[in-house]
């Protein structure tokens, strides 16, 4: 059975004119991807890359110049009630801070026209999922950035959506707080949402995150599941030694891309096309200790950041996901 189509885009563009002289802003170019039920898709890119622009689009918060929003089947400027289905946690979410938690989930509950006994059931079972159960007499303002964070999140399920989009979850919080952020955003997948993930913080996207789109400029240049983008070659292997000799670094020869020492230890960082095994047992043969030794393979940051610096026409994706036409 094939999977259901939540969200599909269709090259959408985007021009603003800004000015005195109504200069030309060409903030989305082309983009296309879609996302299927149940999946968390991760959407990157530098600033200006015109990934806010697109959230607004899909939101109906801006009208493409061109191209095609489709949600669960249907154009979302046909029928105004698809917003119903999505939940929108901003990256600056604007809370009313003189409100404690449980009267926040009530004022966003009321908007959805939830019953009064509907809200606070509601409104009390997402706060003890994003962990603020205990904060029921705290005013909004008293919150921690972090807390901030989870009744953003909070809000952004009162509706029970199919849908939830979340712009920056975990912008400017510590790692405690990325990591609640992140388990959070996995309990909401296990619990039947479909996410769109946007985020600057790509470990974290490659961590939950099922396939990606990286834009840049305005368009979505590489996109797939992650394995299709990420290499499974190792790049370097780190190897920490005890008893290091200089004499011995002619015979690494040219694996050896760098020698440093770190306090009693020396860390050698070797080539990756290198045969470590064979280079661990010529150092024991020469009395070397060997501490640890650790292969670097690419990551989602070292793909990101190679189309990032490269030209627009050196960043065409090896493995281009069908979902995502160009």
């Amino acid at each position: 059975m094939s999977s259901e189509v939540v969200l599909e885009i269709n090259n959408i563009a985007k021009t603003f004119h800004t000015g005195f002289f109504r200069k030309k802003v060409h903030a989305v170019r082309s983009v296309s991807f879609e996302i299927q039920r149940g999946e968390i898709f991760g959407l990157v890119g530098p600033n200006g890359a015109g990934k806010s622009t697109t959230i607004k689009m899909l939101l109906g918060l801006v009208r493409p110049d061109r191209g095609e929003i489709r949600m669960f089947g249907q154009p979302i400027n046909d029928d105004v009630s698809l917003r119903n289905r999505i939940g929108y946690l901003p990256e600056n979410p604007m809370l009313y801070e003189h409100l404690n938690a449980l009267e926040l989930l009530d004022f966003y509950g009321g908007l959805f026209g939830l019953s009064r006994r509907d809200r606070r059931a509601r409104s009390l079972e997402l706060l003890e999922l994003v962990g603020l159960s205990h904060t029921l007499d705290r005013p909004v303002s008293k919150f921690s950035k972090g807390m901030k964070q989870r009744a953003g999140i909070a809000q952004a399920l009162i509706n029970d959506p199919d849908l939830v989009i979340l712009d920056e979850p975990q912008s400017g919080l510590d790692p405690l707080g990325r990591r609640e952020i992140r388990d959070l955003v996995l309990e909401l997948r296990k619990s039947g949402k479909t996410i769109l993930f946007c985020s600057h913080i790509l470990p974290d996207v490659q961590d939950i995150c099922d396939r990606v789109a990286m834009m840049y400029q305005g368009e979505v240049k590489n996109s797939g599941f992650l394995h299709e983008l990420i290499s499974s070659e190792t790049l370097y292997y780190e190897l920490y030694v005890r008893n290091w000799r200089g004499e011995l670094a002619p015979m690494l020869g040219d694996s050896a891309l760098e020698i440093v020492q770190v306090g009693e230890l020396t860390r050698i960082q070797l080539d990756g096309a290198s045969e470590p095994e064979a280079i661990i047992n010529m150092l024991s043969a020469e009395d070397v200790q060997i501490e640890s030794l650790q292969p670097h393979k690419e990551s989602l940051e070292d793909v990101f950041l190679r189309g990032a610096i490269a030209s627009p026409n050196e960043r065409a994706a090896p493995n281009q996901s069908a979902s995502a036409p160009q």
